[in-house]
């Protein structure tokens, strides 16, 4: 989820938009989108702003994913690892998304 995260700082960053430090992925996200044009709101055909909607709920979920599992505040020895299954499908959709959201910066052409 670092990667998620450096993509929506480099964002933020290249369109001056300033963000807190300690904002959280989902807010980080919301951002980003907002400045390529790619939060639900900005669009009329439903199923774009479904899919939309979607990546939105999918961030939230992969920061609740990363928040119980994730290495960053360290972990008990009795922490119970997610499945290889459920771990491969987050670091995808992170993958993904990540994927995507430069594709679209790259496309817009964003700059400070």
């Amino acid at each position: 989820m670092s990667l998620l995260e450096t993509v929506y700082k480099f964002i933020l960053e290249k369109a001056s938009v300033a963000y807190e430090e300690d904002w959280d992925l989902p807010k980080l996200f919301k951002q980003a989108t907002l400045k390529l044009n790619l939060a639900p709101d900005q669009h009329n055909d439903p199923i774009i702003k479904q899919i939309l909607g979607g990546c939105q709920t999918t961030v939230d979920g992969l920061a609740a994913f990363r928040n119980k599992y994730g290495d960053a505040h360290g972990r008990g020895i009795a922490t119970t690892p997610p499945s290889q299954r459920h771990s491969s499908l987050a670091v995808n959709l992170a993958g993904t998304l990540a994927v995507f959201l430069v594709q679209t910066y790259e496309e817009k052409g964003i700059k400070r």
